[in-house]
């Protein structure tokens, strides 16, 4: 069984360009902080939605936007301090089982822009793939390496979920930050994702 401990420690911001270049149409949800940096750095899509101040909603609203458009596939980018603030949110997706939602976790076992306090996935006693798979969510894997993560981003792109990818990440900050406008990126994701003209 994939755990956390058999993971290569990898770089969020390369993985997050990874991924961002295998989509099209697919609605992102950045969660806040680090992880939404990463992804403005990786390429402005209308499809993006950046967090501002939410910590712990990514998983929630890309819930709500698969729910709200299940043609798509909506990814969610969220970090491993977010998602323990929010852990019934898996409980709730495996009850949906949305077929097109797609969760990244990125695990540094940190706090990292509050001030790298631990979190309590940083001893791997808290496996938040066994929270996940525990929680209903049967496609919940722990990525090796690199490698691995491609291939289980592809297959999650390609087949039904709910999915749920987890990365260990190193704690290199973000080498961008996203613009503070949150009436703009709200506009800019609708007409993104087809709601408003």
């Amino acid at each position: 069984m994939d755990t956390r401990h058999n993971a290569q420690v990898m770089n969020r911001a390369a993985l997050t360009q990874r991924l961002v270049a295998k989509l099209s149409d697919q609605a992102v949800i950045g969660g806040i902080g680090n992880t939404n940096f990463d992804l403005w750095a990786a390429g402005r899509r209308a499809e993006n939605f950046y967090m501002l101040g939410s910590m712990g909603l990514a998983v929630p609203i890309a819930l709500g936007v698969a729910i709200a458009q299940p043609n798509r596939t909506v990814i969610a980018l969220e970090g491993d301090g977010s998602l323990l603030m929010q852990l019934g949110c898996l409980s709730t997706v495996a009850a949906r089982a949305p077929r097109n939602l797609i969760i990244v976790l990125w695990d540094n076992g940190i706090y990292q822009i509050t001030g790298a306090q631990q979190t309590p996935a940083a001893s791997a006693r808290t496996d938040l793939v066994a929270i996940a798979r525990a929680s209903g969510i049967a496609e919940s894997h722990w990525a090796a390496d690199e490698a691995e993560f491609d291939a289980l981003a592809e297959r999650a792109l390609g087949a039904p979920g709910p999915w749920f990818l987890a990365a260990r990440i190193d704690e290199q900050p973000a080498v961008a930050q996203t613009e503070r406008d949150p009436v703009r990126i709200r506009d800019s994701f609708m007409r993104g994702i087809g709601t408003r003209g």
